[in-house]
């Protein structure tokens, strides 16, 4: 009975093995025309090429884009710092203003003072001509009169005394007058010159004003041009991005289309293997698969010159020491041994984890897949087919591992099978 059903899934499995090659016989004619996977991969590299040419194009944008930004903060310090001496000039000359202002208003205080003292010298000077005419003219009293009157020599002495006293009153007054006048007219000499100082260095200041707006404007004009150009960097980066983008699709969109070509080339020359019974016994045993529905033929040893250090089923795991299902055999060999592909197919997954290391995944296509653990690093990519014993990679100690070994392991439709049973 139970030979009678392995019978039965046999030919179910040829059946279906005869019913795939048939449609693929129908859909390859109507494919013949469409480019190979070499032609594919040759508009890849060209596409990749013209997007090596954008993103070089994007690095020199960015940097033209912060050199300008570097031209742009020394154009706003400059600016900045332009505003500030004019800042400082508004105040130097606004302050020399008030200072003009006062040194006004003190010459025209001392001008007024000058005149009052003039005119005070004037007026004693003319009062004491007038008291000499009048002594000298007037006949009730002349200068002579006046002696001529005295009683006496002593009275003589005494009224020439008086004369004398009362002309060097007068002289003493005007003397006093005159430097007092003298004194006004440096001090307002003094401060006229002080007025012409401030006025020139308002001058001087105004000139370095002008001097510093134009500096300014210049800034101004060299700062709108540099936003400017930053706007046509941003359009320049926006238009390179947009088209990497595209470009970045369309080799996507091309690596699809290469792996389809791939994969019909594949199966193009696919010879379906002979479909046996699988080992009854699965499980612990190394020489047993699990159940699944595949042939044994077609494998081949992924190393050579290994020793089994742990096989497959439960076990104790010998990091975490959990009681634990081993969904494979460890295969100790040296660090860098070869490791093959035990089986024409698809690479699946070529990538690293933290547990499995570096690792490789092939899809046989017929529900089988095999993995491949804790390699040292991988030749192959996702995407890749390859052949029966060709290389992929080399035996390491990567992700958890106590020493170089290949974690080997072959699944079907999802469920671990012992991979003693096929190699």
């Amino acid at each position: 009975m139970n030979n009678r059903k392995r019978l039965v899934s046999i030919l179910a499995v040829v059946l279906a093995a005869v019913m795939l090659l048939g449609l693929l016989a129908g859909i390859l004619p109507t494919a013949a025309h469409a480019a190979s996977s070499s032609e594919i991969m040759d508009q890849i590299d060209q596409l990749e090429a013209e997007s090596a040419e954008v993103e070089a194009r994007i690095m020199e944008l960015e940097g033209q884009i912060q050199e300008n930004l570097n031209d742009m903060m020394d154009q706003v310090n400059q600016k900045k710092n332009i505003d500030q001496q004019i800042a400082l000039l508004y105040s130097q000359i606004t302050i020399l203003n008030e200072q003009i202002s006062a040194y006004s208003v003190e010459i025209a205080d001392k001008q007024e003072e000058l005149d009052d003292k003039e005119a005070r010298y004037a007026e004693l000077s003319e009062k004491n001509r007038e008291r000499v005419r009048a002594m000298e003219e007037d006949g009730n009293l002349s200068y002579w009169s006046v002696l001529f009157k005295a009683n006496s020599f002593a009275d003589l002495l005494d009224r020439l005394n008086m004369i004398e006293e009362i002309n060097a009153s007068d002289q003493r007054r005007l003397q006093e007058l005159d430097e007092a006048a003298k004194a006004v007219e440096i001090a307002k000499e003094e401060l006229a010159q002080d007025k012409a100082n401030a006025e020139a260095k308002r001058v001087e200041l105004a000139e370095k004003e002008a001097d510093l707006e134009e500096k300014r404007a210049q800034a101004d004009a060299l700062l709108a041009e540099l936003l400017a150009k930053g706007d046509e960097y941003e359009e320049y980066m926006a238009q390179s991005e947009a088209e990497q983008d595209r470009l970045m699709q369309e080799i996507a969109n091309m690596y699809d289309e290469y792996d389809r070509a791939k994969e019909a080339e594949y199966w193009a020359t696919y010879t379906a293997p002979v479909v046996t019974a699988p080992p009854e016994n699965s499980g612990g045993s190394d020489e047993s698969s699990s159940s699944g529905g595949s042939s044994s033929e077609g494998w081949v040893s992924p190393v050579y010159g290994y020793t089994i250090t742990s096989s497959f089923g439960m076990r104790v795991h010998p990091i975490y020491g959990t009681w634990t299902m081993h969904n494979g055999v460890d295969m100790a060999c040296p660090q860098g041994t070869p490791i093959y592909a035990a089986r024409s197919g698809k690479v699946s997954l070529a990538t690293y984890n933290s547990s499995c290391g570096n690792y490789v995944q092939i899809n046989h296509g017929d529900g089988y897949r095999s993995i491949y653990m804790h390699m040292t690093y991988y030749v192959v990519s996702a995407g890749d087919y390859v052949q029966a014993g060709q290389l992929i990679g080399y035996v390491g100690s990567t992700g958890d591992s106590t020493g170089p070994h290949l974690h080997f392991g072959i699944s079907y439709e999802g469920t671990y099978v012992n991979p003693m049973g096929y190699v």
